[in-house]
């Protein structure tokens, strides 16, 4: 039993290493992990500049039609399945040591969705009428402590999981109040730039532990790849090694860039 789940220290230790940049490639991870990763950071930059184009500079693009929708659906889906993978390797990691402690992932959870507050904060000043509420960042440190404990099982996921995918097609039992967007029970969310509830993007974390559990069991590879990376796919592994720190920094980047080359206007 551990002394304190909660230890402010380890929580400002975890919150600062999170964001400090990754600039030698960590070789004794899963690469394809990170790959896949990095590949959802490029197609989220990519989503971004364009949105800037259209919402900043003014371009007309079909924004949210078919197309660009599909995108950001499967960018944001990746990234939420990875996180189920990535539950499982950690908690088979701990395994493989002869613990399994909770406080690593409260830290890392808590730091995920402090980052969300402060997503929160900036768009608040920025836009107060669709400010993030319940973003990405929110969602992923909520779905991490609510994951845990479901980590060390594999076909239960795969079931919940696709429960939790299926129940928005039952919209009777949606609720009026607006505390419950985080679920996904709000009949009518407040619009915002960002907004992922339980309700159904949990079901791919649960979705993701399975696949960990079938891909990778007890944390190893079933399927032989490669080993080391391909050199080729560096750039998109090391992506995907500082994908929080390029969550938080592309958008501004972006901006400054655009304006600078007068795309948008001062």
């Amino acid at each position: 039993m551990e002394k304190s789940l909660f230890a402010p220290m380890t929580f400002l230790t975890t919150f600062t290493a999170s964001i400090r940049p990754v600039t030698t490639i960590r070789r004794d991870r899963l690469w394809e992990v990170d790959v896949l990763r990095g590949v959802a950071i490029l197609m989220m930059v990519i989503y971004h500049l364009v949105w800037d184009l259209y919402g900043l500079a003014g371009w007309h693009i079909d924004m949210y039609g078919a197309f660009w929708s599909t995108w950001q659906r499967i960018t944001a889906g990746l990234f939420i399945f990875l996180v189920g993978v990535s539950l499982h390797l950690r908690t088979q990691r701990q395994f493989h040591k002869g613990a399994y402690r909770i406080r690593p992932f409260i830290n890392r959870a808590l730091v995920v969705f402090t980052w969300g507050l402060v997503i929160s904060l900036a768009t608040f000043l920025f836009q107060p009428a669709e400010y993030v509420r319940f973003g990405i960042l929110h969602f992923i440190g909520t779905a991490m402590l609510l994951a845990f404990p479901l980590a060390r099982f594999s076909w239960p996921n795969l079931f919940l999981g696709g429960l939790f995918l299926f129940l928005p097609h039952f919209t009777s039992w949606r609720h009026t109040l607006s505390w419950a967007e985080w679920v996904g029970l709000a009949q009518a969310p407040h619009p915002a730039f960002d907004y992922f509830p339980l309700i159904p993007w949990f079901g791919l974390v649960l979705l993701g532990i399975f696949a960990g559990h079938l891909i990778f069991p007890q944390g190893r590879r079933r399927l032989r790849v490669p080993s080391p990376a391909p050199r080729y796919l560096d750039w998109l592994q090391l992506a995907g090694q500082n994908s929080l720190l390029l969550y938080l920094i592309h958008q501004p980047l972006l901006i400054l860039v655009l304006t600078l080359l007068g795309v948008i206007p001062w």
